[in-house]
């Protein structure tokens, strides 16, 4: 048991340092209170899918799903040439994407890279630094308090915590822009694509990660027979990634709390399957 937890537990951490692309300097971020869907582009009922399969997804998290009408915070934009038309919608409200606060984005080569690499889908995070009651913790362009009189009014406000190991903010999700590229999808299900699509809008995903050794649904377009759905791991991770405390003051440190919530939530999902009759 030791042997198999120790096993688990190096999985985990392997898995999280290849998919996780938090914003520069900064940790995994999470939504704070709920997704609302959006997806456009495509036929009624499949949009409707997708956005009914993310808020199932986003439930089962612990966090609260949109209601019809709601202001979408996750954009899903469907075209058949995402490289002609991805750079004409960032260019449309660059602000959008590169909000100009510290630590909200992985930055200028990321974004180009949103706009020009070849992949099925390609997704931009935007986050946010806050303090653990969700006010924002850095300054934004433009943004100050009281008279904007002051050098200090432009400054964020922060409690100083007395543990130098304690953190004095975490990270939120505010927006996620998903392009998908009809024409490369290939034999990919919608109940497929709908799982994909749950999964990069409720966590930052490297575009780049080799997931060749997982089984998890970032493997549907190179293996689409072998990745009918959202994996139990997947599960585990997302899970996982939401129970954390993210408490720890170091990068390293965070990530190390959602590795053990992780093998946490796997754990009881095997227990769970074992008392199963």
């Amino acid at each position: 048991m030791v042997i198999e937890g120790s096993r688990l537990e190096d999985t985990a951490r392997s898995f999280v340092r290849q998919v996780g692309a938090p914003a520069a300097n900064r940790g995994l971020a999470r939504w704070r209170n709920g997704i609302c869907a959006g997806v456009a582009n495509l036929q009624p009922e499949t949009a409707q899918y997708i956005v009914d399969r993310i808020s199932e997804v986003t439930r089962e998290v612990g966090l609260e799903a949109g209601a019809p009408g709601c202001e979408p915070n996750v954009l899903i934009v469907a075209t058949t040439d995402a490289n002609a038309f991805t750079p004409q919608f960032v260019a449309m409200r660059p602000r959008l994407f590169r909000v100009g606060g510290a630590g909200m984005d992985r930055g200028g080569d990321a974004l180009e890279a949103f706009e020009t690499n070849d992949q099925p889908v390609r997704w931009w995070h935007v986050s946010v630094p806050v303090d653990e009651t969700g006010v924002i913790a850095v300054r934004l362009p433009g943004q100050c308090r009281n008279a904007c009189s002051e050098t200090m009014e432009f400054g964020p406000q922060l409690e100083i915590k007395g543990s130098r190991l304690q953190a004095r903010t975490e990270d939120d999700l505010r927006r996620v822009f998903i392009i998908v590229d009809i024409d490369r999808i290939g034999g990919v299900t919608v109940q497929q694509l709908g799982d994909y699509l749950a999964f990069v809008a409720l966590a930052q995903v490297n575009p780049d990660a080799d997931t060749s050794g997982y089984s998890t649904i970032l493997n549907v377009f190179d293996s689409p027979a072998d990745t009918p759905e959202l994996s139990q791991w997947d599960h585990a991770y997302l899970k996982g990634l939401y129970d954390a405390q993210m408490t720890r003051a170091s990068i390293g440190g965070a990530r190390q709390e959602v590795v053990g919530s992780i093998v946490r939530t796997r754990q009881q999902m095997t227990a769970a399957e074992d008392e199963t009759p």
